[in-house]
């Protein structure tokens, strides 16, 4: 396990972080050794800057990433409250705006107002590419592999590798039989 105190893996460099140790939120669960690189940005506002639409307050969404996952530059992570009612006469998302119009605090009624996919889940050893998009209600499994800019909008299959807009299976990463026994060992937890 990592120190509570560490967020940096490498002392040469202040781009890459353990995301484990600058979480605040506490509907977001990241696991040991979990790191986030960010060349652009500093990688510490990863909270801000690629989870999105994530408003715990009115829709209670978790984002939950396993352990010794490596997630590249740009990463986003977006959650229902992004999307719209398309079934509406408008598409002016007005329950988000309760306050504005002088309605009641219902916030069962504001996560009611469009369709919950719900949390995404990361699986354990999982490795994202840069700009990497993920939409809410996705689970991604272990060992899987997301490629650069996809767009991932459905379950990813342990050990993995999907690729573009929407993302698609490429191809397994290894036969049936080391994928199960990878499966069976779950090597991310062992002693360390």
């Amino acid at each position: 396990m990592i120190p509570t105190w560490k967020i940096y893996p490498r002392s040469q460099s202040k781009d890459t972080v353990y995301l484990k140790n600058i979480i605040t939120d506490p509907t977001i669960e990241v696991g040991d050794y979990t790191y986030y690189d960010d060349f652009e940005n500093d990688p510490r506002d990863f909270q801000k800057n690629n989870v999105l639409y994530h408003y715990p307050e009115c829709n209670p969404e978790r984002l939950v990433i396993g352990k010794f996952c490596s997630i590249g530059c740009g990463t986003k992570f977006i959650f229902n409250s992004a999307n719209h009612d398309m079934n509406s006469l408008c598409n002016f998302p007005f329950p988000v705006f309760f306050e504005e119009w002088g309605l009641e605090t219902d916030v069962k009624a504001i996560s009611n107002a469009w369709e919950n996919k719900g949390d995404i889940i990361i699986g354990n050893d999982v490795w994202i590419g840069y700009d990497a998009i993920i939409r809410a209600g996705v689970t991604i499994g272990d060992g899987a592999i997301i490629g650069t800019r996809a767009l991932v909008t459905k379950d990813v299959e342990p050990y993995t590798i999907v690729g573009g807009i929407p993302a698609k299976p490429i191809r397994k990463r290894f036969d049936d039989e080391t994928i199960a026994e990878l499966e069976r060992i779950r090597w991310w937890d062992w002693d360390e």
